[in-house]
């Protein structure tokens, strides 16, 4: 009975190594990302009503400092409905809850995966570049586009969350970068005898 031929064994990380720290780093980045939106998550709904206030005077665009109310011409796109403010809340709500989950459960993957053939790890992080993807989505489009732009939210001193969105945006946005980065491969054994 022949034996079968061995297979070409999966590089495997070597604990302490620059490609392990590397693998180390880009979960611990991806769990802060997921971790910052727990937080915001739990004051969002342990603290409803204050970001609803928020959000209400946002789009009802009632509180633009007065030198630019009077002379702005986009007032017309202030939207005062309150069940309309509640289903836009809930759904950020809903969207940052999704970025909370996506990057603390491929935190928790990657760390299991620091040692694991290149193929396990990569499958790992995908759901980190989707909850990375998704904060720079909502962080962005949202709130610098939708509500920063369409509703002027940089008309108010009181209601602008454009310089924590850019924040945001510019952390989620380097932790994305450097986890589509290659460089957490492992590296290959010398080919035998050499």
């Amino acid at each position: 009975m022949a034996s079968p031929s061995p297979a070409v064994p999966s590089p495997v990380v070597e604990r302490f190594d620059t490609t392990w720290f590397i693998r180390a780093s880009k979960a611990l980045l991806t769990f802060t990302v997921g971790g910052f939106a727990l937080f915001v998550v739990f004051g969002n709904v342990t603290d409803y009503w204050t970001n609803f206030n928020f959000v209400s005077h946002v789009f009802s665009m009632d509180a633009q400092k007065p030198a630019l109310h009077d002379v702005s011409n986009i007032n017309y796109r202030a939207v005062s409905w309150k069940w309309f403010h509640h289903v836009a809340y809930v759904g950020v709500i809903l969207t940052e809850t999704a970025i909370m989950v996506t990057c603390l459960a491929s935190a928790w993957r990657q760390a299991r995966t620091l040692r694991a053939p290149d193929a396990a790890y990569r499958k790992a992080k995908r759901w980190g570049l989707a909850g990375c993807t998704i904060g720079l989505f909502l962080w962005f489009f949202g709130f610098q586009a939708v509500a920063g732009e369409w509703f002027g939210m940089w008309m108010n001193d009181t209601w602008n969350g454009i310089p924590d969105a850019v924040r945001l945006c510019t952390y989620i946005g380097i932790v994305l970068v450097y986890l589509t980065m290659g460089n957490d491969r492992a590296p290959r054994e010398e080919a035998a005898g050499s």
